[in-house]
């Protein structure tokens, strides 16, 4: 897991804290009036979330999360996916608060790859992967990616959780290091990339979204963007994008 960048700020439940008032100053919910169209912030540096997030054809900044992502005691693979998800969704909303933004919708979005219940994730280094793909051979893998999304102006916030179920071939040692010194996943969870060179590493894969597996499940992401208010179809149909 990545190494904490500044203060963990996690939601105590689902629901906008009640002190996260509109940026703007505007009343709470109840007569409150949202721009058309919010400022779309990726809670991410990933190179994969960012190009996902670009299939939609809208306008967005990316901001960094500060968010530890050690897993707690007993944690769940996909608890902790869902944890940091909203973790990072509320960090990056707190810092464009303090940054004076008015209406934004930032997405947050966490993978973890469960195997038989321990969570895998970023190996960071070739011994790592090498170790996980070792585990992996001829096993079934979950990969649990969490998506969440805040706009503060309208209190609006929701959480998502998409498995995919993936099953690795019997792979050998020498195929194993082949591909890592080929693509070198090492800042993937469960160290391969099913979209590129790491498809020929499967047997099969079970999803309802396919994306989901890359790292942003835009299914989930699209359908909570128009119960924020900001259908992508319709945000492209106004020319905003």
């Amino acid at each position: 897991m990545l190494a904490a960048r500044g203060p963990c700020v996690v939601p105590d439940n689902t629901r906008m804290p009640e002190d996260f008032l509109p940026l703007s100053g505007a009343a709470p919910p109840g007569g409150l009036t949202a721009p058309a169209w919010p400022r779309l912030v990726l809670g991410s540096t990933s190179v994969y979330r960012r190009d996902l997030l670009q299939r939609l054809g809208l306008p967005f900044e990316t901001c960094s999360p500060r968010v530890d992502e050690t897993p707690l005691p007993g944690e769940a693979p996909s608890a902790l996916a869902l944890r940091l998800a909203q973790a990072k969704a509320l960090d990056v909303a707190t810092q464009l608060r303090a940054r004076g933004m008015g209406d934004v919708l930032v997405i947050g979005s966490d993978q973890v790859a469960d195997l038989n219940g321990a969570a895998l994730g970023k190996p960071g280094h070739l011994e790592g992967a090498l170790a996980q793909l070792q585990a992996m051979r001829g096993r079934e893998v979950a990969f649990h990616t969490a998506v969440s999304i805040m706009r503060p102006l309208t209190r609006y916030e929701a959480t998502r959780l998409v498995s995919v179920r993936v099953r690795f071939r019997q792979l050998s040692d020498d195929e194993i290091l082949a591909y890592l010194h080929a693509e070198q996943p090492f800042d993937c969870a469960g160290s391969a990339k099913a979209e590129t060179l790491g498809i020929v590493l499967l047997d099969a894969i079970e999803s309802s979204d396919p994306t989901a597996l890359i790292g942003l499940p835009l299914i989930a992401t699209s359908a909570m963007m128009r119960e924020a208010g900001a259908d992508p179809l319709a945000w492209r149909a106004a020319g905003q994008a």
